[in-house]
């Protein structure tokens, strides 16, 4: 299942998207968690008693500000959460 977190507004759609089928096969120890350095990501047991990450509530209304800072202009070649994640379970929309 893909799991969107984010908003649109008139500005552009700013999710982030994980691949619950592809972060339930984790083996690099949750790496997105120290990954962000904006600490947005945090595990959570789904419905179906899965450990699976997610994007925080608190995180979900500014991810367009929040993630700037990683965005390529920030300095980054990649992000380091897509980076982190190694079964590519984590996308950007934007």
């Amino acid at each position: 299942m893909i799991a969107n977190y984010g908003y649109k507004d008139g500005s552009g759609e700013y999710y982030i998207s994980i691949d619950t089928d592809k972060c339930i096969d984790c083996t690099a120890g949750r790496a997105c968690l120290t990954a962000c350095p904006k600490n947005m990501f945090e595990i959570i047991t789904d419905d179906y008693d899965d450990e699976v990450a997610w994007v925080k509530k608190e995180c979900t209304r500014a991810l367009a500000y929040d993630c700037a800072e990683c965005k390529p202009a920030g300095g980054y070649t990649s992000l380091p959460c897509t980076a982190a994640c190694t079964p590519g379970a984590i996308k950007h929309s934007w």
